[in-house]
């Protein structure tokens, strides 16, 4: 009788897991790759087949599932999946629909992704120096009719979006009244981004930011030859320009006028960033350490879509600019003096 009991126990376990296997969905899986043209592959996913595959090359080992198992999602999909929510801002439920995979797998595949592509910024952000710091320099000087001499890059600040955490929320309340990160980026004469730092809460300053980064240390430590231009937010300093608060000679006008003319690229590219990736103009809805990610990760493939010449329109009409800051800063010490070297020097 007891054997009988096991018998039937055993029978209606075999019975369970055949129903739930016989209920398992298998959805058909589409590679866009394969269906689209090219203009449609870089309206849905901001780049084209060549650069999909490029990525692909750069970070396909790191996010191979070493399984048979489960049907699991193939590098090239995985991507793809990712490209996809970083281009709409979509939730994820929408973006597993347009490929089939599911919200899960959607969420998996952009978080291990973008940690894949992070690993690449000592590569893809880089500060100029040598060759291309004197190239650059000569790009950023016949930006404007009266050009701004030895400048290395432009630096500013803009917000991005955020849910409210739940740890130190406040913190993260910008002063134009909502959440966000604030992050400080510098770019060159071509749009593309030499340096990010984007961990830091909405409410910081702009000032703040630089004074504690890496770039500022090694500026200060004389390790660049060169100027950085920024707006009114930051401080002047021996190799940080800013314009004038109320510019008293023509000399002092030409100088403003020269540097906020070069500035706005840093503006620009922060305009044809947002463009590409439209989850930076939305509100990004996870974590502050994984949002950071993200935008990281942007920030890499916006200078991968430059590099390979896979780029954005940004014809200045449709380019996004941000402004000024409100909370200028004083003028002191040898920021003061090199600021009226320079005008003395090449705006006299």
């Amino acid at each position: 009788m007891a054997a009988h009991r096991r018998h039937k126990r055993r029978r209606r376990r075999q019975m369970r897991r055949i129903r739930r296997i016989s209920k398992r969905v298998i959805r058909d899986r589409m590679n866009p790759l394969e269906i689209y043209s090219e203009d449609e592959i870089f309206d849905r996913y901001r780049f084209r087949t060549p650069t999909i595959l490029y990525i692909l090359d750069k970070i396909g080992p790191a996010i191979m599932h070493n399984t048979t198992k489960n049907s699991a999602l193939p590098p090239i999909l995985q991507i793809i999946t990712c490209l996809r929510f970083l281009a709409t801002g979509a939730f994820h439920r929408l973006v597993g629909d347009s490929i089939g995979v599911s919200e899960t797998t959607t969420g998996r595949c952009c978080r291990s992704v973008c940690d894949a592509i992070v690993h690449l910024l000592a590569d893809c952000i880089t500060f100029p120096k040598g060759n291309r710091a004197r190239e650059t320099k000569q790009q950023f000087l016949k930006i404007s009719v009266i050009g701004f001499p030895n400048v290395l890059g432009c630096v500013d600040g803009t917000f991005i979006g955020i849910i409210a955490p739940n740890d130190n929320e406040p913190d993260y309340v910008n002063r134009k009244g909502f959440h966000s990160l604030n992050v400080q980026a510098v770019c060159d004469a071509n749009f593309r981004i030499t340096s990010i730092c984007a961990k830091w809460p909405g409410s910081v300053h702009d000032s703040r930011i630089w004074r504690e980064s890496a770039l500022c240390q090694k500026f200060e430590n004389g390790e660049y030859n060169g100027f950085l231009l920024g707006d009114s937010g930051y401080p002047c300093k021996r190799y940080l320009m800013t314009p004038f608060l109320n510019p008293s000679t023509v000399p002092q006008q030409r100088f403003n006028a020269s540097l906020c003319k070069t500035r706005v690229l840093v503006e620009q590219t922060f305009g044809i960033l947002k463009r590409r990736f439209s989850c930076l103009q939305g509100v990004l809805r996870t974590d502050p350490s994984q949002d950071t990610r993200y935008i990281v990760a942007c920030a890499i493939l916006h200078n991968i879509g430059i590099d390979r010449g896979d780029i954005v329109d940004c014809r200045q009409d449709e380019v996004q600019l941000l402004g000024g800051n409100d909370n200028a800063l004083h003028v002191v010490g040898d920021g003061l003096n090199m600021r009226n070297h320079i005008v003395d020097t090449y705006f006299t």
